[in-house]
């Protein structure tokens, strides 16, 4: 299983980059898979918290229900949000990226947590006590794969992780 921790050991600076544009807004935007495998998307907050990546649901939603019965995901950052001076004309240019550091993907197994002692921590790290949200939902991510993709100049670069992997770049002019 590839936790947060094992991206950012193996990967700190591109870490570091993901984590600035990962958390430069709250909502999120996660896909699941329907009970009859097509795509279901879902706004969603998601934080990493220590080592881990964590995200949930209040209970008894679709999207808790699509993880425990299949538990792939995909996890869209916030979307990249350009200035009011950006307009069609310079979105090729650098500066379109904005300031979030470019655009998050991530994408992979979640493991339901239900252990209240482990789920403590992490909602104090959040500012909750411990018995906060007591009948929701929470979820690890096991990561299989994490892409930062922005502009910079006429090209756009997309940096790929995967365990055991490392970062590759690619490119697109």
């Amino acid at each position: 299983m590839a936790s947060w921790r094992e991206v950012a050991e193996s990967a700190p600076e591109f870490a570091t980059r993901v984590r600035e544009s990962f958390e430069s807004h709250k909502h999120k935007t996660i896909a699941t898979l329907r009970k009859d495998g097509s795509p279901r998307v879902s706004g969603i907050e998601a934080y990493i918290v220590g080592d881990e990546l964590w995200f949930g649901s209040m209970p008894g939603a679709l999207k808790a229900r699509d993880l425990r019965r299949d538990p792939r995901f995909a996890l869209h950052g916030p979307p990249v949000l350009l200035g009011a001076a950006d307009s069609a004309d310079s979105a090729g240019s650098a500066d379109s990226a904005g300031s979030s550091g470019g655009d998050t993907k991530l994408s992979g197994y979640a493991v339901e947590v239900t252990d209240r002692d482990r789920i403590a921590p992490m909602l104090a790290a959040r500012g909750f006590g411990p018995d906060a949200f007591s009948e929701s939902h929470f979820f690890i991510a096991d990561i299989r794969e994490v892409v930062l993709t922005r502009i910079e100049g006429s090209a756009m670069v997309m940096d790929l992780w995967r365990p055991g992997q490392g970062v590759r770049r690619l490119e697109r002019v």
